[in-house]
């Protein structure tokens, strides 16, 4: 075997994100040597992006939330496949995460009275989301990095991860590489946790950082880790589109919290028009009503506007189909029409929005504070990914860990806005806690060294076919996107998916026959080349999920299987990797919910 840099650590965390810096803060605390590779500089991690807030039932604005309200809505918003475990755990401990962020020195917005300020946020009953401007994921990250540089954490930045390492049916570390020289890099531990985030560049219009390319789910999956919930694939309504260079970029759930309406060409607020059954006793029946709701009046009821991201983002969809979209593709975002209730408008958007209001200014040329916003939708975030134990985040693998958006459980089918940084703080931290038990308990395993030899080699084929090949690897990557944007998007049939597998097959070989030109070092075409596994795998999973899920639910809408389906109702989709390499499918029902919390359910209406 060549000569590797090696580092042995008892826990090494896979992504530096959210879930990542609360995991690794969370292990070092315990006693174990941390190590934490991130596949970009720290701080640059996708959390930096998320805007809202953090869900957390304070009641620090409306006194009547409280836990078991978070765990109801969590639970209606994932149509009840969540695994109800991780709701309630979620729902109970968020609050304490966010306390303990603040100790650490978080700036959250204020109440008068010198509470963190909570706004509404779509899904959740009451004002819930502990928010810091549209700027929230920034000082997450900021105040996780400032408190975990003191821990004796080892960051390796701009490295990354190509294959997990196992002693028999056990973690034994990774091989990775440095994205900067090309060099491999050896990483032996006795857990290892991964907090790798999401899959949407797998999609052509997303919202996600170039770093999501679902290597988590694809990583876990080829050693052997069950997936689940694969075919939930959220596409936030909510995303720029025009002009063509913004397309994707995120438009925070906020602006519609701070009273926000939705609007197509004519001018009307269509969400009106179809309220799902479950939330029509939580909905507005007037806008003078739904007005009051985002201006805080424990009275009334919250805009429809704020109903889940799936139902929204089809109903734009509808809209757009049916001729009554924006002159772009979307529709129509307006912020600006509070001026006719509230003085100084202007500076009061800003106030509230000062990210949106710069980023549409700066890369659109409007002024939100007077004009609407084109928006539309875009791939924002993975429900599923691998599948955990709902107490201590282990996964099928022993010793193998996973926290964030690329575990998968918490949501079901469908996340609610905020309950993502939540999700973060209290897995993360689950996560480093158990993984560092783990390594206590049982101690390293032995590496195989022709598993990392192989690997290695794998990974250094690109280079072998060189310009020979006649064709790089962006344009594979591009066709997949487009491919998925098409068949696998937000409205599902079939036929389309079918072809999207046939697809998938061609893009495979496809991927086996690029090559790139130059050497390891500051190679992005290689990077890009390594990357297209963990895309072809997650797209895979994903398709061949839904495909097996003949129903609608949550973020799954099958235009083929437009109604719900009990008996699907009551089951999780698992993907594994069988015997042959072959991709398996199969269904596992729900364990029966405790009669005390299935009383929850009942009691929230």
């Amino acid at each position: 075997m060549a000569e590797y840099e090696t580092h042995e650590y008892d826990v090494l965390v896979i992504g530096a994100g959210g879930a990542g810096l609360r995991a690794a803060i969370e292990a070092a605390a315990s006693g174990v040597s941390v190590g934490m590779v991130c596949k970009s500089l720290l701080g640059k991690a996708h959390t930096v992006m998320a805007e809202g807030g953090i869900a957390a039932a304070l009641a620090n604005v409306d006194d009547r939330d409280n836990w078991r309200v978070h765990f109801a809505d969590t639970l209606r918003g994932g149509q009840y496949l969540n695994n109800w475990r991780m709701a309630e755990l979620h729902a109970k401990e968020a609050p304490a995460c966010v306390r303990e962020l603040e100790a650490w020195g978080a700036l959250f917005d204020r109440t008068e009275d010198g509470r963190i300020l909570q706004r509404n946020f779509g899904g959740h009953r009451y004002p819930r989301l502990a928010h810091v401007g549209d700027r929230t994921g920034l000082e997450m990250i900021r105040t996780l990095q400032d408190h975990g540089i003191h821990q004796g954490i080892q960051v390796h930045m701009e490295r990354a991860i190509i294959a997990l390492l196992k002693d028999g049916e056990r973690i034994a570390g990774a091989l990775g590489y440095d994205r900067e020289r090309g060099r491999f890099r050896l990483f032996q531990a006795a857990a290892v946790v991964m907090a790798t985030g999401g899959i949407g560049r797998a999609y052509k219009i997303n919202s996600n950082s170039w770093e999501y390319t679902g290597d988590g789910d694809s990583l876990a999956y080829h050693a052997g880790a069950a997936l689940m919930d694969m075919e939930f694939v959220q596409f936030h309504p909510t995303g720029m589109v025009w002009p063509p260079g913004v397309r994707g970029i995120l438009v925070t759930e906020g602006v519609r919290g701070e009273g926000g309406i939705l609007t197509n060409k004519e001018g009307r607020r269509f969400m009106f028009d179809e309220i799902p059954d479950n939330y029509r006793s939580q909905t507005a029946e007037t806008e003078e009503e739904g007005w009051r709701y985002t201006q805080g009046d424990k009275s009334a009821r919250r805009p429809p506007e704020l109903l889940t991201r799936d139902h929204v983002a089809r109903c734009i969809v509808r809209e757009v189909r049916e001729g009554r979209g924006s002159p772009h593709g979307g529709v129509f975002l307006d912020i600006a029409w509070i001026k006719e209730r509230v003085p100084k408008a202007a500076e009061h958007i800003k106030r509230k929005l000062p990210s949106m209001y710069h980023q549409f200014k700066q890369l659109a040329d409007i002024d939100i504070t007077q004009h609407p916003m084109e928006v539309g939708p875009t791939t924002h975030y993975m429900m599923g990914g691998i599948k955990v134990d709902g107490d201590t985040q282990m996964s099928t693998v022993p010793g193998l860990f996973a926290a964030g958006e690329c575990a998968a459980g918490l949501h079901g089918a469908n996340r609610l806005g905020g309950n993502s940084l939540s999700d973060l703080l209290v897995f993360g931290k689950r996560a480093g806690r158990y993984a560092a038990e783990f390594a206590k308990e049982k101690g390293h395993g032995q590496i195989n060294t022709d598993e990392a030899e192989q690997a290695a080699r794998n990974a250094l084929e690109p280079f072998q076919r060189g310009t020979a090949a006649g064709e790089g690897p962006y344009q594979v990557q591009q066709d997949l996107q487009e491919m998925m944007q098409d068949l696998v998007g937000i409205v599902r049939r079939e036929d389309e998916m079918l072809r999207a597998l046939e697809g998938i097959s061609s893009l495979r070989e496809r991927a086996q026959r690029v090559g790139v030109p130059g050497n390891r070092e500051y190679n992005p075409g290689w990077h890009t080349a390594l990357d297209l596994e963990s895309l072809l795998t997650v797209s895979e999973a994903i398709t061949r999920a839904a495909l097996e899920r003949k129903e609608s639910r949550g973020a799954q809408f099958r235009d083929d299987y437009p109604n719900k389906d009990p008996v699907s109702g009551k089951i999780n989709i698992i993907i594994q990797k069988g015997p042959e390499g072959e991709m398996q499918v199969r269904r596992e029902p729900i364990p029966e919910m405790p009669a005390e919390l299935q009383g929850i359910i009942e009691e929230m209406g």
